[in-house]
């Protein structure tokens, strides 16, 4: 069983999202539903990091709720600087962030946060992975930022995933 569903919740998203954005449950549908559900898992599980432990699984829905609100705060400040700013006067720079946390799940999250939230974006990793690259949209104070993203993103992960 373990051979043929690698991943059971990606088999079951999958699954479900091919029917839905196909908005049809005939059978070809849920074949080929079935044969991706499948498929994908097997041929993507070399690219999927160890099997995550969650130490903290409270902390973790608190860090989703947190990272929620920033995305929404985040998109109405980058929405704001593009209505009101001259390219000129907005200060988009790279910034290094020394990395405490070494956990590969936990550094794939932190990316996930970075890359979604509106006006930052993840650019590099260190390859000892103690350094990581961001590009940021609009930056007046570097120091506040990187304290920014290791108190509120690299603490609770690594209390989650270390």
């Amino acid at each position: 069983m373990n051979r043929w569903l690698s991943s059971p919740p990606l088999s079951v998203v999958l699954f479900v999202l091919w029917v839905l954005l196909n908005q049809s449950v005939d059978a070809a549908t849920l074949l080929l539903a079935a044969v991706l559900a499948i498929a994908v898992p097997m041929l993507t599980r070399s690219l999927r990091p160890a099997q995550a432990r969650v130490r903290h699984p409270g902390l973790l829905f608190r860090l989703a709720g947190r990272v929620a609100v920033d995305l929404v705060a985040s998109a109405f400040e980058v929405a704001r600087l593009l209505l009101t700013r001259r390219t000129a006067a907005i200060s988009a720079r790279f910034v290094r962030v020394p990395l405490d946390m070494r956990d590969p799940s936990g550094l794939a999250m932190l990316a996930m946060v970075l890359c979604l939230t509106p006006g930052t974006a993840w650019a590099e990793l260190a390859l000892d992975r103690s350094t990581l690259l961001i590009h940021v949209f609009d930056l007046d104070d570097e120091e506040a930022f990187i304290a920014l993203i290791k108190q509120r993103y690299e603490r609770p992960l690594m209390e989650i995933f270390e």
